[in-house]
């Protein structure tokens, strides 16, 4: 028996020793059909066993989810792979409300027995709660929803063999040191999720969807000084299927890569000053991330989330008030934007996400945070806008980013445009490192690629760029932005959030956009 032959018969064999009462029927099914779907007929008598024990036991609220996901993970670098993971995870969680006061608990043994246990423990842990709750949890009218909920994809990325995702990457790794580069490293990750969610209000709802990042980051080097650049793809993580990896040209753009790495060894360093930018939606996602997406989570603006990340400066008496950007940014919340990791068809509350778009800013002013279930009534809003996610089985749903979008203009509008119009100025494509303080206000933020403006044309290559500014006077300084035609959908394929820590997948769209009079510092600190 050969190695792959081996491995393939032991896990067959140690995952159907490990199979749940979940998946038991007439027969006991084989390894590969376990994992092809949730039952959901089971999944639903399991449900009524947690439902059913926890309003005996006094919970006004009470839902159940049981999720799956496979994880895979390819890490290859110049002419061999590095590594190679996949795993599998299953149980379930039942949360309850009880006298204001949340609880939770979970497990991996799924099976009614252990769901009604379960259930009891989470009955346990919000009365033993109570007595630390300040304010009671009102929860608004939800509605029940009845659905099965499957993301658009053409090829599911865990059916396709090894052997094809390989090769792919050492196929670019191979051009780029072809190119020139001294070496290339890349990866793929992927993300199977399936959910079942009920809830005493009637809801009984079944999801699945795939995330996919593909990856690859060039290095250059400098012989006879030593010094080194890096060029990082600019291939977001997408909510999709293998055929993002497939459409995606990473042949030329491991060869633009290449040469850009190469130029940013000789680039002029820039000089620091206040100056226009106009930033690239490879770059700005993140600073739409972590200026506008994290200070507008209502938890975190109530103080309710500090530990991690910190709390905001956009306190709910500004709310509808707070002139957060010019008239050109509005910014929008959703959940089911094509291809957005965060695009689902209901929130981890059950919510239904279509319908549940929200603008957070309009035409620069302060519209609306992102909400869980629990939070409305706080700032007497109607409901929830879906922004509920837990990152396993085994945690609570928090208050999660949605896709937080920048909207293109109206008018037609070219980066080229944008550039026309700026005397002294930047043009910043890629993200790089960033800081930003514990209220979301003061930040800076690097990049990968800086080419200079100099009276309305793009000139040489400069390196060693950051900009500085506040989150108020950094978006109302935005004049100008292209329209839909260079729109761009960035994002992270986990962010972090909570203690303890869960990880959130999440999208962010937006135009190249252009800001006046921005504070760049040069990162080298040739004066130290």
């Amino acid at each position: 028996m050969n190695r792959r032959a081996f491995v393939k018969t032991t896990a067959v064999s140690t995952l159907a020793a490990s199979v749940p009462q979940l998946w038991l029927r007439a027969a006991v099914p084989s390894a590969e059909d376990v994992y092809q779907r949730l039952d959901k007929r089971r999944c639903q008598k399991l449900a009524d066993v947690a439902l059913s024990t926890a309003k005996r036991l006094g919970a006004s609220y009470a839902d159940l989810r049981i999720c799956r996901y496979n994880n895979e993970d390819i890490s290859t670098r110049e002419d061999h792979v590095e590594s190679v993971s996949n795993s599998k995870d299953f149980g379930f969680g039942v949360r309850v409300l009880v006298e204001g006061t949340w609880g939770f608990a979970s497990s991996s043994q799924v099976n009614e027995a252990q769901v009604e246990k379960t259930a009891r423990y989470a009955i346990e842990m919000a009365k033993a709660n109570h007595s630390l709750q300040r304010r009671a949890v009102e929860l608004e009218a939800l509605a029940a929803h009845h659905d099965d909920w499957v993301m658009p994809m053409r090829k599911d990325p865990f059916t396709v063999p090894m052997e094809d995702k390989v090769q792919k990457l050492l196929s670019i790794n191979a051009a780029a040191l072809k190119a020139g580069a001294a070496f290339c490293s890349s990866g793929m990750a992927f993300v199977r999720e399936e959910k079942f969610f009920a809830s005493l209000q009637g809801s009984s709802i079944s999801q699945v969807r795939v995330r996919s990042f593909p990856q690859f980051s060039v290095t250059a080097v400098d012989k006879k000084t030593g010094k080194f650049e890096n060029r990082h793809s600019f291939a977001a993580p997408r909510g999709s299927g293998y055929e993002y990896v497939e459409e995606y040209d990473f042949a030329a753009e491991v060869l633009r890569a290449t040469e850009e790495a190469r130029m940013k060894l000789k680039a002029k360093t820039v000089e620091p000053g206040k100056k226009d930018l106009i930033i690239h939606p490879t770059n700005l996602w993140l600073t739409i991330h972590e200026s506008v997406g994290h200070p507008t989570e209502l938890d975190r603006a109530l103080g309710y989330e500090a530990n991690f990340a910190g709390t905001s400066f956009v306190t709910t008496d500004k709310l509808g008030k707070l002139r957060y950007g010019s008239e050109y940014v509005t910014i929008v919340g959703d959940r089911t934007q094509e291809s957005g990791l965060s695009t689902i068809g209901y929130d981890d509350d059950g919510v239904k996400t279509k319908g549940a778009e929200f603008p957070i800013i309009k035409n620069g002013r302060f519209e609306n945070y992102q909400m869980a279930i629990g939070f409305a009534k706080v700032i007497h809003r109607p409901g929830s806008n879906g922004c509920a996610f837990a990152d396993s089985w085994d945690r609570f749903p928090l208050q999660r980013m949605p896709n937080i979008s920048l909207q293109p203009g109206k008018k037609k509008v070219s980066v080229d445009d944008l550039i026309a119009d700026v005397k002294d100025g930047i043009y910043i494509m890629g993200d790089g490192s960033w800081s930003i303080d514990q209220q979301r206000y003061n930040f800076q933020f690097g990049g990968q690629v800086f080419y200079e403006i100099k009276n309305g044309k793009l000139g040489q290559m400069l390196r060693d760029v950051a900009y500085q500014g506040n989150t108020v006077d950094f978006w109302n300084a935005c004049d100008g932005i292209c329209s839909k035609e260079e729109y761009y959908l960035g994002g992270s394929f986990s962010c972090g959030k909570g203690q303890p820590e869960q990880g959130a997948p999440v999208s962010h769209g937006a135009v190249p956009s252009r800001f006046r009079q921005i504070n760049v510092i040069n990162t080298s600190r040739t004066d130290i």
